[in-house]
């Protein structure tokens, strides 16, 4: 059993999601103390039938701590953690920071269990729209090598964090009683809008959030030369991440081979009929933790290709969901 576990970034959109997860999963853990910045600390947050105060995060805070569940932007992260570690402390990191590290494990525990059990100090887990995609990835390329990997996402304005919801909601209402509002969380409007860049530009025209699905990717499957293209749209929908995906394999695969290669595999569902107009919508998939997979078809351009649908809840399997279930998979190995 872990005896103390600290969640960092507790009051963001993912913490509060780690929190409750702990308490829906029944966590085994003696003390669950909650790590924020200053404005937070003092704060009251209810937990396990009673409530538990928020503490100022601080380089002294982890001592004592066994596990970290740390939901933080990048900078506090990189300032922080190896604090943790110092410490002792086992870290789960969900920003982006630690991720690319050579000597980090960044992992999916469907895909990679092995590397979270053999890492020290810090695992990361990856991005949220790759997560989804390489749950979805792994049961092809068990069945048949992947070859080329393409995707578009559709994300959610959660995505972005609080305000970028807030920046949705309001955006919208203001644009429907014709009135003037300024975003914070984006560039452009959000509302009836879609905006074709996610992160900042990086080389050859890429975003930082496309080059991060590109060797996120590899580094997960461990195939250090796989050719994936994604092109990444911010959309306005609340909350799930969509992705049209077309994959190439050494041999082809069917549909229906596809399908029942998904169902399979755990935590993907699978909903398809397009014919009945059942597919998966975020609307449908929003507060669940699997991946969810529809619009099953063969690729008519390239005899080895295959095209589906995915939707998952990006601050849930993306995110929150995530990291739990790596600190399940340590707790199990423990003997928790």
């Amino acid at each position: 059993m872990f005896d103390t576990v600290a969640v960092v970034g507790a009051t963001g959109a993912v913490g509060r999601i780690m929190l409750e997860l702990l308490e829906e999963r029944r966590f085994q853990a003696n003390t669950v103390r909650l790590l924020a910045s200053a404005r937070s600390a003092g704060e009251s947050v209810p937990f396990g039938g009673g409530e538990l105060t928020i503490e100022e995060l601080t380089h002294e805070s982890f001592d004592g701590v066994d596990l970290v569940l740390s939901s933080t932007p990048d900078d506090v992260a990189a300032e922080f953690l190896p604090s943790a570690v110092t410490a002792g402390a086992t870290v789960i990191d969900e920003s982006g920071y630690w991720r690319m590290s050579p000597e980090v494990a960044l992992v999916v525990p469907e895909i990679n269990p092995q590397v979270a059990l053999e890492a020290k100090g810090i695992i990361a887990s990856p991005n949220c729209s790759t997560t989804q995609m390489v749950v979805a990835l792994k049961p092809l390329h068990d069945a048949s090598p992947l070859t080329r990997v393409i995707v578009s996402t559709y994300q959610a304005t959660s995505g972005a964090g609080v305000q970028g919801t807030e920046d949705l909601l309001e955006g919208t209402r203001a644009e429907l009683n014709g009135e003037d509002f300024e975003y914070r969380a984006f560039s452009h409007p959000i509302a009836f809008n879609a905006i074709p860049q996610i992160g900042s530009v990086k080389e050859a025209g890429y975003t930082s959030e496309e080059l991060k699905m590109v060797y996120e990717t590899r580094k997960i499957l461990g195939i250090e030369d796989l050719p994936v293209n994604a092109t990444c749209v911010r959309i306005p929908v609340a909350n799930c991440h969509s992705e049209a995906i077309t994959v190439e394999t050494e041999r082809p695969i069917a549909p229906e081979e596809a399908a029942e290669l998904f169902a399979a595999f755990p935590g993907i569902t699978v909903i398809d009929d397009t014919a009945a107009a059942r597919y998966p919508l975020p609307s449908m998939c929003s507060g669940k933790d699997d991946v969810f997979i529809g619009r099953i078809r063969r690729d008519l351009s390239h005899p080895n290709g295959l095209s589906f649908w995915c939707v998952s809840d990006n601050l849930r399997k993306g995110a929150a969901t995530n990291a739990v279930q790596i600190a399940e998979l340590l707790g199990g190995h423990r003997g928790i």
